[in-house]
């Protein structure tokens, strides 16, 4: 798994003043925690622009005053206006104590839905899994060869060994649904069935229209 590192610096003073002379330095105060001990950092904003601006799952290894941490990147927060980021969570990773992470899914296989004709939408990104750290891995595969018209792979579908998915197992997570030319195709199939039944009402009423000029001669 790719990891990024990040060179940082203790901070020693926290507080609104010293996080606002941070900023003004283009440096972004950020907290470790989850370890023996929660250990406040600042580091330059551009190191951290390949861990954020990207969907993949990372790790960080963060280097502080001598120590290096090995971390997931947990929350983040961006300035409302300039949306630069401003701060940022990171939580150790210890050997045998589970972690919480959100991990992406690779969709892999054709589905035979598509091959149909029909189109795939998918409704998730990511799952949130719960795993020992050893375990953790850049994506989650969710094979969709299988999947066919107006199918759904949900997420009590999913089947990813060592991991405790968090989602409810019920949510979609891909579907194939009809497009506009197959339900126009399903429309003119269905068009000669509906228009044969008002056609045998004429011939049921012709025996009827046939006995009255009979009964008008007697």
């Amino acid at each position: 798994m790719k990891t990024i590192t990040i060179e940082g610096q203790l901070r020693t003073e926290i507080g609104k003043q010293a996080t606002r002379q941070l900023r003004s330095e283009e440096k972004v105060p950020g907290v470790i925690y989850g370890g023996a001990k929660e250990v406040n950092f600042s580091a330059p904003l551009t190191s951290f622009k390949t861990l954020v601006y990207t969907p993949d799952f990372q790790l960080a290894e963060i280097k502080v005053d001598g120590k290096s941490y090995t971390c997931i990147l947990k929350d983040l927060q961006f300035d409302k206006v300039s949306d630069v980021l401003i701060h940022a969570d990171f939580l150790e990773l210890v050997e045998d104590k589970k972690v919480i992470a959100t991990i992406p899914i690779k969709f892999t296989g054709a589905a035979k839905g598509v091959k149909d004709g029909g189109k795939l939408i998918t409704k998730m990104k990511a799952l949130k899994i719960k795993t020992f750290p050893k375990y953790l891995k850049e994506n989650i595969e969710v094979d969709l060869t299988e999947l066919e018209l107006n199918g759904n792979v949900r997420v009590e579908d999913v089947k990813a060994d060592n991991y405790e998915i968090l989602n409810s197992p019920r949510i979609p997570i891909a579907s194939i649904v009809l497009t506009r030319q197959l339900k126009q195709e399903e429309a003119a199939t269905a068009a000669p069935a509906a228009g044969a039944k008002p056609a045998a009402a004429p011939a049921a009423a012709a025996p009827a229209a046939a006995a009255k000029p009979a009964a008008a001669k007697k």
